[in-house]
C-alpha cells in the first residue's frame, strides 16, 4: 500500500501508522534559459514549498523551462483532492490547469503561481489506460510569474546539481540524494538533505524504490531526487508501507517529462541544469545525516 506525502492536511490519517519515527527530444531544442539569481539566497529555487488551492502543500524539485517561461516542479498529487491513498493518477481527484498555486519564497515572501501542466489532469483527458503510467506518472509543472523570473535559482541546495537528466534505470543499491522540505522540519534545514540507496525499479522504470535515512513525510512530496553523479532522476511521489516498510515511491523523471513532451500543450519542456556543482558531502552538514541507511535486505 502507498500513499502520497503531500500537505500536512491530507495526509495526516495515513501516515498516523508511522508517524514522524514519509519521444524523444526535438533534435534541434535550444538550451533552456538559465536563471540568473545567486544560488545563496535566490527567493525560488528547488526545495521551497508550494501550496496548491485545493490540495496540499509540498516541496518543488527542480526548474524548467519551455520557451521563455520559467516553472518549478512538483508532484502532481500536490493538487490532489481526494485522501492520501488515492495515488493512481488516472482515476484520482485534481484540480485542474490554472488552478493558484502559492510559492513560499525563501525570502519569507508569497509569490503567486499556477498550474500550467498535470500528468493527472493529461492523463485523464486522454483517457490513458496503461496501468504503469497511471500509477507512476506524478509529475507537475508551477509557472513562475514573469516578474519573478530573475528571482530564480536552478541549484538544489547544499548538494548543488542537477548535473543534467537521467534517463536509465536505477541500479539496486544506488545512492541518491534528496531535499525535503516539510513543515513538519519545522523550518530546521540542516534536517532536509538526505541521502539514500535504491531499493530497484517497478512499473517497467516508471518508478523507483528508495530508502533514506528518514523516509519523506507529509509536505516532502514533490522533492528533488539525485543520483550519484547529481543527475536529476526522480520526484517524491508516495510513503510505502507495503511491501517495503517506509520506503518512498519516486517517480522516473525522464519518463514524465517525455510524457508531458508528447501529450502536454505548453511546448518543449527542458529540465534547467543546476548553476552550482554538485557535491555528495556539502559543507556543513553532519556526516551522520549523509550516511546511507541500512535498511531491509535490499533485493530480499
Amino acid at each position: 500500500m502507498a500513499f502520497g506525502t503531500r500537505g500536512l492536511a491530507a495526509a495526516a490519517t495515513a501516515i498516523g501508522v508511522i508517524t514522524l519515527s514519509a519521444v524523444a527530444a526535438p533534435m534541434a531544442a535550444a538550451a533552456p534559459v538559465a536563471p540568473t539569481a545567486p544560488a545563496a539566497n535566490a527567493p525560488i529555487r528547488p526545495g521551497v514549498n508550494t501550496t496548491t488551492a485545493g490540495g496540499g502543500t509540498c516541496t518543488s524539485n527542480f526548474i524548467f523551462t519551455s520557451g521563455d517561461t520559467t516553472y518549478l516542479g512538483q508532484a502532481a498529487h500536490c493538487a490532489g483532492t481526494g485522501d492520501a491513498t488515492q495515488t493512481n493518477g488516472c482515476s484520482a481527484g485534481t484540480g485542474g490547469i490554472g488552478t493558484p498555486v502559492t510559492i513560499d519564497a525563501a525570502d519569507g515572501t508569497k509569490r503567486a503561481g499556477k498550474l500550467a501542466y498535470s500528468s493527472w489532469v493529461t492523463m485523464q483527458s486522454r483517457g490513458e489506460t496503461d496501468p504503469d503510467t497511471c500509477a507512476f506518472n506524478d509529475f507537475a509543472l508551477v509557472e513562475i510569474a514573469a516578474a519573478d523570473a530573475d528571482d530564480v535559482s536552478s541549484s538544489v541546495p547544499f548538494f548543488g546539481g542537477p548535473t543534467g537528466l537521467r534517463d536509465a534505470g536505477l541500479p539496486l543499491g544506488e545512492q541518491v540524494y534528496s531535499y525535503g522540505n516539510s513543515p513538519l522540519r519545522l523550518g530546521i534545514e540542516l534536517l532536509s538533505p538526505k541521502v539514500g540507496v535504491s531499493a530497484g525499479d517497478e512499473g517497467k522504470g516508471r518508478a523507483h524504490t528508495v530508502y533514506t535515512l528518514t523516509p519523506g513525510v507529509p509536505g516532502d512530496s514533490g522533492s528533488a531526487f539525485l543520483d550519484s553523479k547529481g543527475r536529476a532522476f526522480g520526484v517524491l511521489s508516495t510513503l510505502n508501507l507495503a511491501p517495503l516498510p517506509a520506503s518512498n515511491g519516486v517517480a522516473d523523471l525522464a519518463k514524465a517529462l517525455a510524457y508531458a513532451n508528447e501529450h502536454g500543450d505548453i511546448g518543449h519542456i527542458q529540465l534547467v541544469p543546476g548553476s552550482q556543482p554538485f557535491t555528495a558531502t556539502p559543507v556543513g552538514v553532519p556526516a551522520m545525516a549523509l550516511a546511507a541507511p541500512a535498511g531491509p535486505a535490499l533485493g530480499s
